[in-house]
């Protein structure tokens, strides 16, 4: 008791919450596939972390030639959509958009909990994590874009936490002011995190000031989709009066940033294919060729914007439906992307790896990958659980 009124101090919680009330309620079937559903992915992704303590990069299908894997772009999808959720959330508490404000708070706090399994899957990714934790203190690389990503979401992180903590208190001046704070932060952070590809000279197919753009373009895609999946299920699809009018809004901005979307997915293709560049060329056929770019394309992009087009924004139940192929294909988007940066043999490879050099290099994730990039959404789902159940969500007018 005593732990709950220091606890209180700092962050108001709900008079009800306990540990009992975490395992009390109400029995239905859907409440009951939600529990089923965290208990799995948590199961997976201590099974998936557990092969990888004892095996290493061994329990992965990673190598040399194609060091980057699915741990890579399952950290890139949860700590992009974080960056978008914290965007989106910042539309209320910092432009000043009223229609935001009745999901600002819980939206900050979906920004939190996106992020967090962000950093268990990169941890997984790094062969020495707590060497890495350690050192980045102790021997900064301030040439290192790597290096900033990471300092940076240590950043993000506690700017979002104090949000979340004074959005709660009820003090709008501290969260809008840590909001801004978190806003440039987070925006600095994935934008870096992109110049990690856009940095790679000797990979024509990703190299440019493109990336950066492109990948917080696609994180607010990203953050508009969770928000959309997490509030259906909160509400079953019965949306209070205030939750309509901003998804609703955030519709018709996603349906403006769609185009865009498309229009710079056009750019990207022209520009690579115009001129027969080798590598590049070839590569980006080899993508628009494969049946999972095809389905990325119809469900993150064309689907969505034809039903906001078709009905104005105002389908909103749609597009919960709609979240899920479109989060899952944003994922495997994002796998893409870390796959087809190294498709293609470089010519030092080309040299002293190959007796006969292959055309292309093929990777497909192990089921120890699959295990720790889809299981760490259990963490996500249980921290939101236990938010719901501890905190006062839903926004004040003020």
């Amino acid at each position: 008791m005593a732990l709950k009124e220091l606890i209180n101090k700092i962050v108001p919680i709900k008079e009800d919450f306990s540990i009992g009330s975490l395992l009390s309620f109400k029995i239905t079937s859907l409440n009951m596939i939600f529990v089923a559903l965290i208990l799995g992915l948590l199961a997976l992704l201590g099974w998936g972390i557990t092969q990888y303590i004892i095996h290493g990069h061994h329990a992965y299908n990673v190598t040399r030639e194609h060091p980057w894997g699915l741990l890579i772009a399952g950290y890139i999808f949860f700590v992009g959509t974080s960056t978008g959720l914290c965007i989106i959330a910042s539309l209320g508490h910092v432009f000043g958009v009223k229609e935001f404000n009745a999901i600002g708070k819980r939206t900050t706090l979906l920004a939190i909990i996106t992020l967090l399994p962000g950093f268990i899957v990169i941890l997984c990714e790094i062969g020495h994590p707590v060497t890495m934790m350690i050192y980045n203190i102790l021997t900064p690389g301030t040439t290192s874009a790597i290096w900033w990503m990471g300092t940076l979401y240590g950043l993000v992180l506690t700017f979002l936490l104090l949000e979340f903590v004074f959005a709660l208190r009820g003090d709008h001046k501290w969260s809008i002011r840590l909001g801004i704070g978190g806003l440039i932060a987070d925006i600095a952070a994935f934008s870096t995190l992109a110049s990690v590809f856009g940095y790679l000279v000797a990979r024509p197919i990703i190299n440019g000031p493109f990336m950066p753009l492109y990948f917080i373009l696609t994180a607010v895609i990203a953050g508009a989709f969770f928000v959309f999946l997490m509030y259906g299920v909160k509400y079953r699809l019965n949306f209070p009066e205030e939750v309509t009018v901003a998804l609703i809004k955030l519709a018709k901005i996603l349906g403006l940033l769609l185009v865009v979307a498309m229009f710079a997915e056009y750019w990207r293709f022209i520009t690579a294919i115009y001129g027969g560049m080798p590598e590049r060329t070839e590569t980006m056929m080899k993508m628009i060729g494969s049946t999972s770019f095809q389905l990325e394309t119809l469900f993150i992009m064309v689907l969505p914007f034809l039903v906001i087009l078709l009905s104005k924004g105002k389908a909103i139940k749609t597009l919960v439906f709609l979240a899920i192929p479109a989060l899952i294909s944003i994922l495997m988007m994002r796998n893409d992307m870390v796959h087809y940066v190294q498709v293609k043999p470089m010519q030092m490879l080309k040299i002293t790896e190959y007796q006969l050099t292959p055309t292309w290099i093929e990777y497909s994730p192990s089921s120890v990958e699959w295990a720790i990039a889809v299981g760490a959404l259990g963490v996500c789902f249980l921290l939101y659980y236990v938010a719901e159940k501890a905190f006062d969500l839903d926004e004040e007018h003020h």
